[in-house]
């Protein structure tokens, strides 16, 4: 199959692996401990794994985009500040 039309990076490459790792993470998680028990956090509304999941790679690309956009193309804090930011959402949203 020729791709070469997608621009396919190692960069992009990883970054859709890290997405099938941490969807195939959430399955089994799910299948070990089905669930999730949900609840209300900071948002005040019911949120389950995979809401925070989603959310969490929702403002990680926005805080990318944001580092992108005002400080430049070095994405190693950027990284950083969205890893802290999932453990943050996971925690209290």
């Amino acid at each position: 199959m020729n791709l070469s039309w997608m621009a396919w990076t190692s960069p992009t490459a990883y970054f859709f692996l890290t997405i099938v790792g941490l969807l195939s993470m959430m399955c089994v998680w799910e299948a070990i401990k089905p669930g999730g028990g949900p609840r209300v956090g900071i948002l005040r509304f019911e949120t389950t794994r995979g809401d925070r999941l989603f959310l969490s790679l929702l403002g990680s690309a926005f805080i990318h985009l944001a580092w992108l956009g005002l400080i430049g193309s070095n994405l190693w804090w950027a990284l950083g500040a969205s890893l802290l930011y999932a453990v943050l959402v996971f925690k209290f949203v």
